[in-house]
C-alpha cells in the first residue's frame, strides 16, 4: 500500500476500535477493553509512522545541511474524486511531514495515556469497561483527521469532534458537579470558537466557491492576479477581478481570517481566549489533562499556522507584516499572562495549565516570525513540550492518588517518600525552563535565534518563571523546603473571598465518597488550592502501579532524545521548508503543472553557543526564582498587583465569553492596517 493510500487508515483505525469497544465493551473485562484500546491506538501510531518514513526524500542539492528541497507530500483523494480543471468535490488528505509527524505524536501520546490509566476509573458507579478507551480513540481519530485533512470544512468537523469528546472526557465524572461545570465552561467557550470558525469558512466559500485549503488559497491568489499554482486551472474573469485585486485583502477576507483565527486560538488557549483551560484541567481526570496540554492545545497552534500558509500567505491573503504583528502581539500577551498566573498557583494542575498557556504564547511568537526557521524551532519546541507536560501531569496524578491532594502547601514535605517522582518533577521543571540537551531547550534556542533580540528576552523570562514555578513546587513537596503555610486565600479566585458560585472549584460539590453526595462550601476554605481532592483511583494508592511510573519516565526520557538526534533535526528542517511553501502545497494538492521553484533549503536545526548559553541562563534564573520564593519569611499569598488579572479568571462563563468577544475585536483592530 502506498503512503497516500495509508492516510485514510490513520483516521479510520481508531474509529473502528472505538466502534468495536462500544459494541462489545459492556461484555468485556476491563483488562481486555483497555488492551484492545491500546492495540488500536498503537496500530494507528504504526500506520502514521510508516507514512512518515515513506514520505518522499528531499530533492535538489541543498547546501545548508538539510539535503535539499523537500519532496512533495502524499496526497489521497478519497474515492478517487480528483479535481478537474481546478475544481472538485472530493475530500483530500495531505500527508506532509509536519501533519503526519503530529499524527505520530498524538497517537504515541494516546498510547501513553491509555497505559497510564490502566488503574483508573474503577470507582462507583461502574461504567462499561470500554467507555473511556473508546472516547480516547475517537479523540485520537479527531486529532489525526485534523492534521491530515486538506479541506477547511473537514478540519472544522474534525476539530469539533475533538472538542465534543474533550467535553465528555473533562466531565467524565458526571456525578461531580464541578466536573460538569468545568466541562460546560469548556463546551460553551469552545462552541463560541466553533461558530466563529464556521462563519469564517462561510465567508471564504462565498468569496471563492471552494472549501479546500489549496483551492481557497489559489482562488484568492488568482483574484489578486498572481495565482501560484493556479496555472491554466484557475482563470481570471476580466477587469472586474483586477479591480477587486487592487483592494486586497478586502474587508471580507480580513473578516474571514479573524473569525477562523479566533476558533483556532480558542482551542490553542491563547489569551484572551484561554479561560476554559485552567478550569478544565482542575476538574478533568489526569489522563485527560495529559492529552489536553500535551497535544490538543498544540494542534490549535498548528491549525493557525496551517491555515495561514495554505490560504492567506499568498498575494490574495493577509500581508506578512500584518499577520506578523497580530500573531506576535497575541503571542507576547499570552506568554506574559500565562507566566504571571502560573507563578500565583498552588493548585498543581492549574499551575501546569497556566504554564501551557505561557508556552502557547511562545509557540505563537515562533510562528509569527513567518519563516521556516521559526516553524522548525516551534516544531521542536512542541515535541519537547508535549513530552514534558504530559510527564508532569502524570506525576501530579500520582501525588493526587497517593495523598488525595494537589495543593503545593498541603503536600509540604509529604513527597519525600516518592523520591523518583521528585526527580522527575525537578527534571520537568528544568526542561520547561529550557535547559540545554532537552528538546524544549533546543526549540527555545532555535525560536529565539529566528525571532531576534526582543522576543529572546521574552523567551528567557517566561521560561524562567514557568520552570521556576514547577521547581518551587517540587522543592516544597518533595524536599520540604520553605515554610509551612496554613489556610490562605484562594490564589486565582475572586480576590475578595471564596470563588463565585458556579466556579468549578467552588463548594457545594458532590463527592464520590461522601455519604450524602454533597459538601458544604465551608469544607473548602482554600478555594482553588487543590486541597481536599479525592484520588482518581479506587482509593489512595499505597503502592504506585508500574504503568503509572513507567509512563512519565518514558516521556521524559524521550525529550532529550529529540534534542540530540541530528537526523531528526534535519528532517524537521525539511518539513519546515515544505510547510511554509504556499505555492508548493497548492501545486501538490491540485496537481497543477507549474515551473518548479525549489527554495533554498534552510539550515537544519542545531545547537549554537548562544542558544546553549541562553538555555543555561533561563534554567539558572528558574532555579534562583524557586530558591528565592522558598526563603524564610517569603510570602505565600498572591501579589496584590495581580488582583485585576486574577479577577478576570472569575469562573463565570459570561465573563469568559465577554473576554473572547473583546479578543475578537482587538484582533480585528490589530489587523485593520492590512486594508491599506
Amino acid at each position: 500500500m502506498t503512503a497516500a493510500g495509508t492516510l485514510p487508515l490513520i483516521v479510520a483505525t481508531p474509529l473502528l476500535g472505538a466502534a468495536l469497544l462500544v459494541a462489545v465493551g459492556r461484555r468485556l473485562p476491563r483488562v481486555a477493553a483497555e488492551a484492545l484500546g491500546c492495540a488500536f491506538a498503537a496500530g494507528t501510531a504504526a500506520l502514521a509512522l510508516s507514512v512518515l518514513l515513506r514520505t518522499p526524500p528531499a530533492t535538489g542539492h541543498g547546501t545548508g545541511g538539510t539535503g535539499g528541497a523537500p519532496g512533495p507530500p502524499a496526497v489521497e483523494w478519497l474515492g478517487g474524486w480528483h479535481p478537474h480543471g481546478g475544481a472538485g468535490v472530493g475530500i483530500v488528505l495531505v500527508g506532509d511531514r509536519v501533519g503526519v509527524g503530529l499524527a505520530v505524536l498524538a497517537s504515541l501520546l494516546v498510547v501513553a495515556v491509555l497505559a497510564y490509566s490502566w488503574r483508573y476509573f474503577d470507582e462507583r458507579p461502574h461504567r462499561p469497561a470500554g467507555t473511556f478507551p473508546a472516547l480516547v480513540l475517537i479523540f485520537q481519530a479527531g486529532m489525526c483527521g485534523f492534521v491530515l485533512t486538506g479541506d477547511l470544512f473537514n478540519a472544522f468537523v474534525f476539530f469539533e469532534l475533538m472538542g465534543v469528546v474533550a467535553y465528555a472526557l473533562t466531565g467524565y465524572r458526571v456525578e461531580e458537579a464541578r466536573a460538569v461545570q468545568g466541562a460546560l465552561t469548556f463546551g460553551i467557550v469552545n462552541s463560541l470558537g466553533g461558530y466563529a470558525t464556521l462563519l469564517g469558512i462561510a465567508l471564504l466559500y462565498g468569496r471563492t466557491g471552494e472549501l479546500g485549503l489549496a483551492q481557497i488559497g489559489a482562488r484568492l491568489d488568482a483574484r489578486a492576479g498572481a495565482g501560484p499554482g493556479s496555472g491554466d486551472a484557475l482563470t481570471r474573469t476580466g477587469s472586474a477581478l483586477a479591480d477587486e485585486a487592487a483592494q486586497r485583502p478586502g474587508l471580507l477576507v480580513l473578516t474571514a481570517f479573524v473569525l477562523v483565527l479566533t476558533g483556532l486560538l480558542i482551542k490553542a488557549a491563547a489569551v484572551p481566549f484561554h479561560f476554559w483551560l485552567p478550569d478544565a484541567h482542575a476538574v478533568a481526570p489526569t489522563p485527560v489533562c495529559m492529552l489536553l496540554s500535551g497535544v490538543m492545545v498544540e494542534l490549535g497552534v498548528y491549525g493557525t499556522a496551517r491555515v495561514y500558509w495554505t490560504v492567506f500567505a499568498g498575494p490574495g491573503g493577509i500581508p506578512a507584516e500584518d499577520a506578523h504583528r497580530a500573531l506576535l502581539a497575541l503571542g507576547a500577551l499570552t506568554a506574559v499572562t500565562g507566566a504571571v498566573m502560573c507563578w500565583q498557583q498552588r493548585h498543581l494542575k492549574r499551575l501546569l495549565a497556566f504554564s501551557t498557556v505561557a508556552h502557547t504564547g511562545l509557540f505563537l511568537v515562533g510562528i509569527a516570525v513567518l519563516t521556516p526557521q521559526g516553524v522548525a524551532g516551534t516544531a521542536v519546541y512542541v515535541l519537547g513540550h508535549a513530552g514534558v507536560k504530559a510527564a508532569l501531569f502524570a506525576c501530579t496524578g500520582i501525588l493526587l492518588d497517593r495523598f488525595s491532594s494537589v495543593d503545593e502547601h498541603a503536600l509540604h514535605g509529604r513527597g519525600r517518600e516518592l523520591p523518583l517522582i521528585g526527580v522527575l518533577y525537578g527534571l520537568g521543571g528544568l526542561a520547561l525552563a529550557g535547559l540545554p540537551l532537552f528538546a524544549t531547550g533546543l526549540g527555545k534556542a532555535l525560536t529565539e535565534e529566528a525571532a531576534g533580540v526582543g522576543p529572546t528576552v521574552l523567551f528567557v523570562a517566561v521560561s524562567a518563571v514557568t520552570g521556576g514555578a514547577v521547581l518551587r513546587a517540587a522543592a516544597r513537596v518533595f524536599l520540604g523546603l520553605g515554610e509551612r503555610s496554613g489556610s490562605t486565600p484562594p490564589y486565582d479566585a475572586s480576590p475578595q473571598g471564596n470563588p463565585p458560585a458556579g466556579h468549578p472549584s467552588a463548594g457545594n460539590r458532590p463527592g464520590r465518597n461522601s455519604p450524602d453526595g454533597n459538601r458544604r462550601a465551608a469544607d473548602f476554605p482554600d478555594g482553588t488550592s487543590g486541597a481536599h481532592e479525592e484520588p482518581e483511583t479506587r482509593g489512595p494508592l499505597n503502592r504506585i502501579p508500574d504503568t503509572m511510573l513507567a509512563v512519565p519516565i518514558a516521556l521524559l526520557a524521550a525529550v532529550p532524545v529529540v534534542g540530540l538526534v541530528p537526523e531528526l533535526h534535519a528532517a524537521i528542517g525539511r518539513a519546515a521548508d515544505a510547510f511554509t511553501d504556499h505555492a508548493g502545497y497548492a501545486a501538490a494538492v491540485l496537481g497543477t503543472r507549474t515551473t518548479p521553484v525549489i527554495p533554498a533549503p534552510t539550515p537544519a536545526p542545531h545547537w549554537t553557543v548562544s542558544g546553549i548559553a541562553l538555555g543555561l541562563l533561563s534554567a539558572a534564573l528558574a532555579t534562583a526564582l524557586a530558591r528565592w520564593s522558598l526563603r524564610p519569611g517569603a510570602r505565600t499569598d498572591p501579589a496584590r498587583w495581580t488582583a485585576p488579572l486574577r479577577r478576570l479568571h472569575s469562573g463565570h462563563i459570561g465573563d469568559y465569553v465577554a473576554c473572547a468577544l473583546a479578543g475578537i475585536t482587538v484582533t480585528a483592530l490589530v489587523l485593520l492596517p492590512a486594508l491599506r
